[in-house]
């Protein structure tokens, strides 16, 4: 009895894995001939140290955004009723105003004034540009830009008194605290990811000066960088989502 013969297993055909596509935004670019998507998607992509172009930088998870919205509503409602939040953060600022020379408080303050955190992020917004990432640099604008357009009506809202000046209104949020963190963080994530920490220690000298100094109450500080979160996490979720779809370079023979 003769023995059947076994199927052989195909064979992989040379130029079957990729095809040219005629009408293709770049001619002779190889695309995949089965529809299916490459296994890691653009948008997934993780960003380098270096921010180099194509990167995209990191955004907060959910949970972390929930929790900043929340904590700005809660801290928001307490302010507008003067509840038991309101009241303790009124007793701790009293004890902790003035407990460091004005002078250094003052200083540490000075890191959220315009004329300081403005130049940093313009430099950060120009080496973007140069570097190929307009889109990046463009909501990093459109972030700062934001800052007084929330904060502003805030304080008309809520119309705190501040702690050293109780015939004044306006002091929650803090303006100063929400414009260096906003500033400085888009500044870190146009230029390099390992600026992060440094940025950080900044908005933290900023707002830990204007308690300090008797600028704002802790809660201002805290609402603002809640808000400033919130407005980040906007800005990278649509510089991720510019870089998903811009296309893919093509490179000539050489």
């Amino acid at each position: 009895m003769r023995e059947t013969p076994r199927a052989e297993p195909p064979q992989p055909r040379p130029h079957r894995a990729f095809a040219h596509t005629a009408g293709a935004s770049c001619s002779g670019t190889p695309h995949r001939s089965d529809g299916r998507t490459p296994h890691t998607p653009r948008g997934a992509r993780q960003p380098d140290p270096l921010g180099r172009p194509g990167t995209t930088p990191p955004v907060p998870g959910r949970p972390t955004l929930f929790s900043a919205l929340v904590a700005l509503a809660v801290v928001t409602w307490q302010v507008l009723v003067h509840g038991p939040l309101a009241r303790l953060d009124e007793r701790v600022s009293r004890s902790l105003v003035d407990t460091v020379p004005r002078r250094l408080s003052e200083l540490a303050s000075d890191l959220g004034n315009m004329t300081v955190a403005l130049p940093v992020l313009a430099c950060a917004m120009a080496y973007a540009v140069w570097r190929g990432r307009r889109a990046a640099a463009l909501y990093a604008g459109l972030a700062m830009a934001s800052v007084p357009l929330l904060v502003i009506p805030l304080k008309e809202w809520t119309a705190r008194p501040g702690p050293l000046e109780p015939w004044a209104h306006g002091y929650y949020p803090s303006g100063h605290t929400a414009t260096a963190m906003v500033a400085y963080f888009g500044a870190a994530l146009l230029v390099s990811n390992r600026l992060v920490p440094v940025a950080a220690v900044l908005t933290a000298v900023t707002g830990t000066g204007l308690v300090l100094r008797g600028f704002h109450w802790p809660l201002d500080v805290l609402a603002s960088l809640c808000l400033g979160l919130l407005i980040l996490a906007v800005s990278s979720s649509c510089t991720n989502r510019s870089s998903s779809r811009r296309p893919t370079g093509c490179s000539g023979p050489s």
